[in-house]
């Protein structure tokens, strides 16, 4: 055999070797990354090892390496880590092409509903809307684009609360579930029954559970990978009330309508 064709074989499989090397770290990153979701007051480092089955030392090389490009943050002075802002902007970046994707759609249920619909993303420990298309009434509900609300109490943080983990959508609930209206949900007991319930019909609801005076009925649109968002068709309660099956029923055509068109595309 000629010395070149070894040569060659050799520069072959140590490209490939680290070409596997880092697909590796890639998928180690990715891990850690996952294990700080829905921790908003972040791990330690030996939590974060546990988590994902590595030496602490080898977690250690890899968060400073996140830490330095600002994916993750320092939580507290004593070496707890958390999810940094920018993966929330890349979050976002990579949600505004869907968004403009499924936009038709939105505006097709808002034509038929009549009422103001929003789009909101699980953001941590919360829900926040980033997109919306008023409703035709004069008197009608609407959020402003940006706004933050919490996950225990919103049709919206309900429905992405059901499509997740049971576990991990516990750690992103408060130890206590506030009170904002006489109607929001405070036992935990009662908030899995009605999630469950929500796994099961696909729609979440509030009923004047954030704000006395306005109700919601929500879902989550998918696509292969993963969750992308909840839409919501949002009313004041007296008209939500009147058209609640209506609102519902509308809202799983059009989450049905953009997940054919999602899987289509891809």
């Amino acid at each position: 055999m000629a010395p070149g064709k070894i040569t060659e074989d050799r520069e072959l499989d140590n490209g490939g070797a680290r070409s596997q090397n880092s697909v590796q770290v890639i998928s180690r990153v990715a891990d850690i990354l996952r294990a700080l979701e829905g921790e908003p007051d972040g791990l330690s480092l030996t939590q974060i090892a546990a988590r994902v089955g590595l030496a602490r030392s080898t977690v250690h090389r890899l968060t400073v390496g996140l830490a330095d490009e600002g994916f993750v943050i320092p939580a507290s002075p004593k070496g707890r880590m958390r999810l940094g802002p920018l993966l929330a902007r890349l979050g976002a970046a990579g949600w505004r092409d869907v968004r403009e994707e499924i936009k038709p759609f939105l505006r097709n249920l808002a034509a038929e509903v009549q009422e103001t619909v929003d789009v909101a993303i699980l953001e941590g420990s919360q829900v926040r809307f980033i997109d919306q298309i008023p409703g035709v009434h004069r008197l009608r509900a609407v959020s402003s684009v940006g706004a933050a609300f919490p996950l225990h109490c919103s049709a919206n943080g309900k429905a992405l609360l059901a499509a997740l983990p049971r576990d991990q959508a516990e750690r992103l609930l408060p130890r206590r579930l506030e009170a904002l209206t006489p109607n929001t949900i405070t036992s935990r007991a009662q908030l899995w029954k009605e999630l469950a319930e929500v796994a099961e019909t696909g729609v979440a609801f509030d009923h004047d559970e954030h704000t006395i005076g306005i109700s919601a009925v929500a879902t989550v649109i998918s696509d292969a990978l993963s969750v992308l968002a909840a839409v919501t068709v949002v009313a004041p309660t007296q008209r939500f009330e009147a058209h609640e099956q209506h609102f519902a029923h509308s809202l799983l055509n059009t989450r049905r309508e953009i997940e054919k068109f999602l899987g289509a595309r891809q």
